[in-house]
């Protein structure tokens, strides 16, 4: 056995216990503070709970729970909706693409000039003559649907209003 140093070294299976017991560490906790008997029994009351507030607390987070249900139920809603018209906006794109190409192809087929020539000298028609044109006043609307013959005067109608 060696001295020599704080502990000593046996050789050997057999270690036996020093002959000191190791110092404890002091903790670190601070000495409680004595409170009045009133504070406890505040204390006390406050980590008791009953069966109303435990009830309570039940309904509430059952409550908590369903609106959270909820909530994710219609943002899941929301976004299939938002996806939805995003495919009809796209979808009615298309098809305002498609229908402005088929109108330039059918107004690019239309030849003003060759309805002409053809109403002329096929159909026998020819411009109107200036005996034949009577101008008239419509009061009532820019809109004429003709069912009678026009007036001489060529004033079909007129109201009160717009005498002069």
């Amino acid at each position: 056995m060696q001295y020599g140093s704080r502990q000593a070294y046996m050789y050997g299976n057999i270690v036996t216990k020093p002959e000191y017991e190791p110092r404890r560490r002091k903790s670190s906790a601070k000495p409680k503070k004595k409170v009045s008997r009133q504070v406890q029994k505040n204390r006390n009351r406050a980590l008791h709970m009953n069966a109303a507030y435990v009830i309570f607390l039940a309904v509430a987070a059952t409550v908590v729970l369903l609106l959270c249900v909820n909530y994710v139920r219609l943002q899941s809603e929301l976004t299939r909706r938002s996806k939805h018209v995003t495919a009809l906006q796209e979808e009615l794109a298309d098809l305002k693409e498609e229908n402005t190409t088929k109108y330039n192809a059918v107004v690019d087929s239309v030849n003003l000039d060759e309805i002409r020539e053809r109403a002329i000298n096929q159909l026998g028609m020819t411009y109107a003559a200036a005996d034949q044109i009577v101008e008239y006043d419509n009061p009532a609307s820019d809109y004429v649907k003709q069912y009678e013959n026009i007036p001489e005067n060529g004033v079909l109608a007129q109201s009160d209003k717009n005498k002069k």
